[in-house]
């Protein structure tokens, strides 16, 4: 398996050559965002941003690290805290068992499972390492930023090469036609937007 560190250097060297801010990711990307996302505490993911390398944690203290910060940082629908119950029941499992589990660290993988897919968070959001974890966060961030750096991205399609196939047979009159309609369609008109 390859090293998370050196994973996550070479994405974080092309997030950097993409926003043209070597060495200062913090300032570009959202590390509260991140932090909510992975469950690494800010200044952790603000150390792995640099590229410092962070005190390995054991999987026992990543567990009840990121139960706590679970608990901490999603609500219920009425803005108060979970408690350690309403925990257990969406678990699937007793108060006991939960309080175990923040004491040990070792969960039970379908219990951790039901608990993740209830908060929506990522597989592999209790265990994965910090590099890990911010590596897997990051790479939406990258597919963004590539996005919007090739504009022509979203055309590269099938229907778009067909398309790009047929125009060295087509005339100057037909291509300058195809040109207007795609500038007409393409033009912003929020007035005219309809979900097209």
């Amino acid at each position: 398996m390859r090293d998370a560190h050196a994973s996550l250097a070479e994405l974080r060297a092309r997030i950097e050559e993409l926003t043209g801010r070597p060495g200062r990711l913090s300032e570009v990307l959202d590390v509260a965002a991140l932090s909510y996302r992975t469950g690494i505490p800010p200044e952790t993911v603000t150390a792995l941003l640099a590229g410092r390398r962070v005190p390995e944690t054991s999987l026992g203290d990543r567990v009840r690290q990121r139960l706590d910060f679970v608990r901490e940082t999603r609500r219920r629908p009425d803005g108060k805290r979970y408690s350690l119950d309403e925990l257990a029941r969406i678990a699937g499992t007793s108060r006991q068992w939960l309080s175990e589990w923040r004491r040990s660290g070792l969960p039970s993988l379908e219990h951790a499972d039901r608990l993740r897919r209830h908060f929506g968070l990522p597989a592999g959001f209790f265990t994965e390492d910090e590099a890990e974890a911010l590596h897997a966060a990051l790479q939406p961030v990258l597919k963004e930023l590539e996005e919007k750096a090739d504009p022509l991205a979203p055309l590269r399609t099938p229907g778009f090469y067909r398309l790009a196939r047929r125009a060295p047979h087509m005339s100057p009159r037909k291509l300058q036609a195809l040109a207007e309609w795609a500038e007409m369609i393409t033009e912003r008109n929020p007035a005219d937007e309809d979900g097209l």
